[in-house]
């Protein structure tokens, strides 16, 4: 494709949002990325697999290569986390790499590369201090993060949840991209 954007790994959580998907990486494939999947462990239980695998053309990861494996993917040209969960944002933000998505993160956000993350967190966990300061970090970091007025913002425990906003994401690391 002549108007090829690069490679965009999209970062997947345990979040309600996550469900939807498809809507995200439909958008991302009719921008010109090629996109990757990987999902944290819990988020599994959330995804359509063979839909996500099919809009992608790429299966989707959720553990690291054994040794004796070969790579399996390119390297990104920029990184998207959404839907960010609490927890990941939190370790993220501390340098915890306990499953293959935040090794990435941990791996490739540091390099300059472009990342974005929308939070997908309900109020309650929103008023922890400790997400508040996590989120801090990353924005000195340089991660484009999705939260606050006019982007993402913290619905009420158990939903109903607003649509995530899918195209915010895509817009701020394609700006890092220019």
């Amino acid at each position: 494709m002549s108007d090829r954007r690069g490679v965009l790994y999209v970062i997947v959580c345990a979040a309600g949002s996550a469900a939807r998907l498809p809507e995200l990486l439909t958008e991302a494939r009719g921008r010109g990325w090629d996109v990757c999947v990987v999902a944290t462990p819990a988020a599994e239980e959330f995804l359509d697999v063979p839909v996500i695998e099919e809009i992608t053309g790429r299966p989707v990861f959720s553990r690291y290569r054994r040794p004796d494996e070969p790579r399996r993917l390119p390297d990104p040209d920029a990184v998207v986390v959404a839907p960010a969960t609490y927890n990941t944002i939190n370790k993220w933000a501390q340098g915890i790499a306990d499953n293959y998505a935040l090794g990435l993160l941990a791996e490739w956000v540091p390099t300059g590369i472009p990342a974005g993350v929308l939070p997908f967190v309900n109020t309650r966990l929103a008023a922890n201090p400790v997400f508040e300061s996590s989120l801090a970090y990353l924005r000195a970091m340089g991660v484009r993060v999705i939260y606050g007025p006019g982007e993402f913002e913290p619905d009420p425990p158990r939903g109903p949840w607003a649509e995530p906003p899918w195209p915010l994401v895509l817009d701020a690391v394609e700006r890092d991209r220019r």
